[in-house]
């Protein structure tokens, strides 16, 4: 069993309040309609998008190793920018993790624009060493997926606002 921790950090031309709304406000909304190729429905389980709020992401069949993730809302804190989720089924737990626990984080910057961090700190199960190219592999889908978001929302400036 190995704990780890994994921090990606990107520079967004999009003005971290329209950020939030669109990605973590409005995920269930937004994520299907910007990034069909990669989410097929986001579901609302229980709750209102509030702490304790359980959503299913539903992903496409191009994601091979995906077809769902659980996660649990642990925290949102409208005032810093902050959302913090736990996995709580599907995706690799139970396969390679025990835990996968999510901190995103969106620094308005005075220039425009803000800083997203992501953060992952996870926990993989007994005998799983951490597949260091996977997790390489894993940012680098994020952040390709983040500059999507980013040009959607560029391309659209009333949205989100």
């Amino acid at each position: 069993m190995v704990s780890g921790t994994s921090t990606t950090e990107e520079v967004v031309q999009v003005e971290a309040r329209r950020l939030w709304n669109a990605t973590t406000k409005d995920s269930h909304n937004f994520l299907p309609k910007v990034l069909p190729e990669v989410f097929a429905s986001v579901t609302l389980l229980q709750g209102d998008g509030g702490v304790g709020t359980v959503k299913q992401l539903n992903f496409t069949p191009g994601k091979k190793d995906l077809s769902f993730i659980k996660e649990r809302v642990d925290e949102v804190d409208e005032e810093n920018l902050l959302y913090k989720y736990t996995v709580i089924e599907g995706g690799p737990l139970g396969s390679k993790l025990s835990s996968a626990c999510f901190e995103v984080k969106l620094v308005p910057r005075k220039e425009g624009g803000c800083v997203a961090r992501w953060t992952c700190n996870y926990e993989t199960l007994p005998g799983v060493q951490p597949d260091e190219e996977k997790i390489k592999e894993i940012k680098e889908d994020s952040l390709a997926l983040l500059k999507k978001v980013e040009q959607y929302l560029l391309s659209n400036p009333s949205l989100y606002c």
